[in-house]
C-alpha cells in the first residue's frame, strides 16, 4: 500500500484551550456590560458588502458580521481548516505533512443563544451516547457530558425578515477570524509544525464567501517559529532551531451537517472499514457497550427509483460521489487518475448503483469563477510537489453517523519513483518494459491508475486488506488464463503490489502483473453501501448483514485480513500467494535473473551510478521482504474473526509442518550463504561491503526466529497441544542450517563465521540474567489483541542451556579435524563464549 496516514477511526475530543481572542470576547470583571442589540441599520450600514448563503456575511469597512438565522441555532456544524499555501521551510525533511491542501484541524460546533444577549459556541464530542431520550439513563448521560462553551459573542443586532418571518442574530466575527484560535485554524497541529507566537500585524483576512450549506474563510497567518530544542552554551541554556517568521494561507470551511444524521451501519471485524467508536449506554441494559460504526458516503436511490432498486435494477444515486482532479496535476497523468476513480463504478454496481462515483477535471476559473479546491463541498485529488514517495486517501466524516462529507486525496509527485522501483524489481525478469529507469508514459500511467484506485478505496471507507492475497494459490500466479479472470489478489486494498511469482516461461501478460479492483473490493462495497430499506434502525440491519457475511465467507476470496494482526502470517504487506515459502522462492529466482543485468538496465548516458545504487538496494530490500514473509510463519497464529453462528475456531496455531517448511527455507536461502547477492561488478560501482549485505540478511532472519515473542508463542502452542512445533524443535532445525561444517569438517567462510557468532551471542542472551526490562518482557501476560508473550522464561532458559551444551560438545569434537587455521580459531573462540554463557566461573 501506499501508506495511508492518520486516518484510523477516532472520536472528536473537546477543545481544551481558549484562544486569546476568545478570552478577549468574554466579559471581564469591571468591564462595561453589553448594552444590547442595536438597530440593524446602525450595524449593517448602507455601505455593507453583503453575500447570502448558509450565513449572510456582511463586510462593513474592515469588520465581518455574520447573520445567523434562528434555524441554524442548535444545528451541528463541521469546521475544517486546510492549508491553501504552505510556508517555505515549513516541513521537516521527508515529512508527508505541511503541503497545500493538507487538513490542519477539524471540529464540530453548535451555536446557541445565551443570557444577556450572548451567542455561545460549543465544541462537541460524541464519544459517549444515549439515544433514547425517554429513558432515565439518557438524562444521566447528558448531565455527565455537558459540551464546553469555547466562544462567546455579543449579539450586535437582531433582524426579523418581513417576508419569511425568520429571525436572525448578527455577530461580529472579525477578531476571531483575523486572530488565532484552536477551533478555526491550526489547533493541535501547531506543535507538529513548531509554530510559535501569532503575529497579528502581519496577518489579515483574504476573503469570506458564503455558499448554500457552507461558508469559506480564507486568511493569511504569520507566526514566529518555535524553538526546536535547548542547548547549553557557555553554561547558559539557550533555545536552538530556526528563527524568524513563517507565513501561510489557510482556508476554514464551516459546513452545516445534516439535520437528521444518516443511519449508522455497525462495523464488523470481518469486513474492513474505517470506523468511529463510542460508548453506548443503551445497547445493553446491564452494562455499557463499546460500539463502532463504519465511515461511508450516503448513497440511496432517488424516490422515483426505489421500486426499481428493490427489484434489482441498477439505479443512479440521489447524489453522486464526485472527485475532482487538482488543476496543478500534469495533464498527461489526468486521464489515468480519472480511470482510477471511475474504475470503482463496477464495485458500486454490486451495491445496486450505477454511475455512483465520477472523476472530473476541476473547472478553470473561466468556466466557474466560484469553484475552489478548498471549498468543503468539493472532493479532490490534490497534486503535491513533494519528494515524499507516497500517496494517501483521507476523508472527513460526520462524527454522529460516519457519513463521509468530503475527501482530499494526497498525491505526492514522487510517488512515481516508488511505483517505478517496485515494478522494476518485482517484474523486470518477465516484462522488458520494466527494464528502464524511466518508463514510457503508458506504463507509468497504468501504474498511476492502480495507485489512485487504491487511494480512492480509502476515501470510500475501506481499510487495507493485507490478508487478501493469501487466498490465491501460488501456482495460479503462473497461470495467465486464471489471472485474467481473477487477478493475482482479490483486493486492490492489499499491499500485494505486483506479481513477482510469474516466471519468464509463463508468458504472463502485463495486465496480469498489476493489482486491480477485485472480488473482495466489490463485496466490501456491496456490504457497506447496499441500501436496506426494510431495516429502519442499525440494529435491524445486523442479522441481515451477518447473514450476508456468513454466506460470502464460504469462499475464502472474500476473507478480510486486518493489517494489525501481529501473529497471522496470512496478513502481511508486500506478499502474494498462499504459501510464503513457495512464493518467495519464485521471487528469488527472478531477483537472480535481474541482478546480472542491473548495471545495463540502470545505465543512463552522462550520469553516474546513483541509479544502480538505488536499484541494487531495492533488490536487497525485496530479498529481505521475502525473509520477513517466511519467518512470520514461525510462532504464527491465524486469526479469523467469526460470529457465533459460524463454526470453527477463531484462533489456530500455524501447523508444525508449515513452521518446519519456513525454517528449512531460511536454512536454504539465507543461512546457506546467499553468495548470489555478492555481484562484484555491482559492488565495485556502488561501494557497498559484501560482509554488511550478508550479515544484515542473516542476522535479521536469526533475530526474527529467535525473538522472545516468537518463543513465547511456541510455548503457548505447546501448552495447548503437546504435538505442536516447539522451542526444542526450532533450535534443532536452525542447528541444521548453521552448523553443517561441524559434520563435514569443511572450512568455515567468513560469512558463516559471522553467522555462527551471532547465533551463539543470541542464545547466550537467553541464559544470562535478564535486565529489568527483559524480565518485564518475559513476565508479560498473554493479550487477546496481540497474542501470547514469552511468560515462561524458565523453559526458554532450560532448552537454550541444553542446546548450547550440546553445541559446545560438537564444536570441541570437530576442532581436531579442522585443517583451516581461521576455522580452528573461530571454533575455539565459540567454545569459550559458550562456556562463559553457561557458567561464568568456567568448567
Amino acid at each position: 500500500m501506499i501508506n495511508k496516514i492518520l486516518f484510523t477511526a477516532v472520536t472528536l475530543v473537546c477543545c481544551q484551550l481558549v484562544s486569546a481572542q476568545t478570552r478577549d470576547s468574554l466579559p471581564t470583571p469591571g468591564a462595561k456590560a453589553n448594552t444590547g442589540p442595536k438597530p440593524y441599520a446602525s450595524v449593517i450600514t448602507k455601505n455593507a458588502r453583503t453575500q447570502v448563503g448558509l450565513f449572510t456575511v456582511h463586510k462593513v469597512d474592515e469588520r465581518y458580521y455574520f447573520e445567523l438565522p434562528d434555524s441554524i441555532l442548535g444545528r451541528d456544524v463541521l469546521v475544517v481548516s486546510r492549508l491553501i499555501k504552505a510556508a517555505a521551510d515549513m516541513r521537516s525533511r521527508g515529512s508527508m505533512a505541511g503541503y497545500a491542501g493538507d487538513e490542519l484541524n477539524e471540529n464540530v460546533l453548535r451555536f446557541e443563544k445565551g443570557p444577556n444577549n450572548k451567542l455561545f459556541v460549543r465544541n462537541l464530542s460524541y464519544s459517549e451516547r444515549s439515544a433514547d431520550s425517554s429513558q432515565a439513563l439518557y438524562k444521566a448521560v447528558m448531565n455527565s457530558n455537558i459540551q464546553p462553551i469555547t466562544l462567546v459573542f455579543d449579539i450586535k443586532s437582531i433582524r426579523k425578515d418581513s417576508v419569511s418571518g425568520i429571525t436572525s442574530s448578527v455577530i461580529d466575527l472579525t477578531d476571531i477570524i483575523n486572530g488565532d484560535n484552536d477551533l478555526f485554524f491550526f489547533g493541535p497541529s501547531k506543535q507538529a509544525f513548531k509554530i510559535g507566537a501569532y503575529q497579528a500585524d502581519k496577518s489579515y483576512v483574504i476573503d469570506v464567501k458564503p455558499f448554500p450549506i457552507n461558508v469559506e474563510i480564507k486568511t493569511l497567518k504569520t507566526y514566529t517559529r518555535a524553538a526546536q530544542g535547548m542547548t547549553l552554551l557557555n553554561g547558559i541554556q539557550s533555545q536552538v532551531g530556526p528563527t524568524g517568521n513563517f507565513t501561510v494561507e489557510i482556508n476554514t470551511s464551516i459546513v452545516l451537517l445534516p439535520k437528521v444524521p444518516m443511519q449508522i451501519r455497525y462495523a464488523d471485524d470481518r469486513v474492513g472499514y474505517f470506523a468511529k467508536g463510542y460508548t453506548d449506554f443503551d445497547a445493553n441494559p446491564q452494562r455499557v457497550k463499546e460500539q463502532s460504526f463504519i465511515e461511508r458516503w450516503k448513497l440511496e436511490p432517488k424516490e422515483a427509483d426505489i421500486e426499481k432498486y428493490k427489484s434489482g435494477e441498477l439505479v443512479e444515486p440521489k447524489k453522486q460521489i464526485v472527485i475532482y482532479i487538482d488543476p496543478a496535476t500534469p495533464a498527461k497523468w489526468v486521464p489515468y487518475l480519472l480511470q482510477g476513480i471511475n474504475d470503482w463504478n463496477g464495485a458500486f454496481e454490486k451495491a445496486g448503483f450505477k454511475n455512483a462515483i465520477v472523476g472530473r477535471r476541476a473547472p478553470t476559473f473561466q468556466e466557474d469563477p466560484s469553484w475552489s479546491l478548498e471549498d468543503a463541498r468539493h472532493s479532490a485529488l490534490v497534486y503535491k510537489p513533494s519528494a515524499v514517495p507516497n500517496a494517501s486517501g483521507p476523508q472527513i466524516a460526520d462524527p454522529r453517523s460516519g457519513e463521509i462529507i468530503e475527501t482530499h486525496i494526497n498525491w505526492y509527485h514522487n510517488v512515481m519513483k516508488l511505483i517505478h522501483n517496485w515494478y522494476f524489481i518485482q517484474t523486470a525478469a518477465v516484462d522488458a518494459k520494466a527494464r528502464h529507469m524511466q518508463f514510457d508514459d503508458e506504463l507509468m500511467g497504468q501504474l498511476i491508475r492502480f495507485v489512485s484506485s487504491h487511494e480512492v478505496g480509502h476515501t470510500l471507507g475501506l481499510l487495507h486488506n493485507f490478508g487478501s492475497s493469501s487466498t490465491t494459490p501460488v501456482e495460479k500466479l503462473r497461470d495467465n488464463k486464471w489471472l485474467t479472470e481473477h487477478g493475482h489478489t482479490p483486493s486492490i486494498m492489499d499491499y500485494a503490489r505486483f506479481n513477482y511469482v510469474a516466471q519468464p516461461e509463463d508468458s504472463i501478460s502485463q495486465s496480469n502483473l498489476f493489482p486491480r479492483i477485485g472480488d473482495y473490493d466489490k463485496w466490501a462495497i456491496e456490504w457497506g453501501y447496499r441500501w436496506i430499506p426494510e431495516a429502519t434502525t442499525p440494529e435491524q440491519e445486523l442479522p441481515i448483514l451477518n447473514k450476508w457475511i456468513i454466506e460470502k465467507l464460504k469462499d475464502k476470496r472474500y476473507w478480510f485480513g486486518n493489517e494489525r494482526s501481529p501473529n497471522d502470517p496470512r496478513s502481511q504487506n508486500e506478499d502474494i500467494g498462499d504459501n510464503a515459502m513457495k512464493a518467495s522462492e519464485y521471487g528469488i529466482k527472478n531477483l537472480k535473473r535481474i541482478l546480472p543485468n542491473l548495471v545495463q538496465w540502470t545505465k543512463t548516458p552522462d550520469d553516474g551510478y546513483g541509479d544502480l545504487y538505488e536499484m541494487y538496494t531495492e533488490l536487497l530490500s525485496q530479498f529481505s521482504r521475502y525473509i520477513g514473509h517466511v519467518t512470520k510463519n514461525v510462532g504464527g497464529r491465524y486469526e479469523t474473526p467469526k460470529a457465533v453462528e459460524q463454526p470453527g475456531p477463531v484462533y489456530e496455531w500455524v501447523t508444525a509442518a508449515t513452521q518446519k517448511e519456513a525454517v528449512e527455507f531460511i536454512n536454504k536461502q539465507v543461512f546457506t550463504t546467499p553468495v548470489w547477492l555478492v555481484n562484484n561488478e555491482v559492488l565495485s560501482l556502488v561501494g557497498i561491503s559484501p560482509l554488511a549485505i550478508i550479515n544484515n540478511m542473516q542476522e535479521m532472519a536469526l533475530g526474527r526466529l529467535l525473538d522472545g515473542y516468537v518463543l513465547g508463542n511456541l510455548q503457548a502452542a505447546s501448552a495447548m497441544n503437546p504435538a505442536a512445533y516447539n522451542i526444542s524443535q526450532l533450535f534443532k532445525d536452525i542447528d541444521k542450517g548453521i552448523w553443517g561444517e561441524l559434520y563435514s569438517h569443511q572450512p568455515i567462510s567468513i560469512y558463516r563465521r559471522n553467522l555462527q557468532k551471532a547465533y551463539v551471542e543470541k542464545m547466550a542472551g537467553f541464559v544470562k540474567p535478564p535486565s529489568s526490562s527483559a524480565a518485564a518482557f518475559f513476565s508479560g501476560t498473554p493479550q487477546k489483541s496481540s497474542g501470547p508473550t514469552a511468560n515462561a522464561v524458565s523453559d526458554v532458559v532450560s532448552v537454550t542451556k541444553a542446546s548450547l551444551a550440546g553445541l559446545k560438545s560438537r564444536i570441541r569434537a570437530a576442532i581436531p579435524f579442522m585443517k583451516d587455521e581461521m576455522t580452528r580459531y573461530h571454533l575455539q573462540d565459540l567454545a569459550e563464549r559458550i562456556t562463559q554463557a553457561l557458567d561464568v566461573k568456567g568448567d
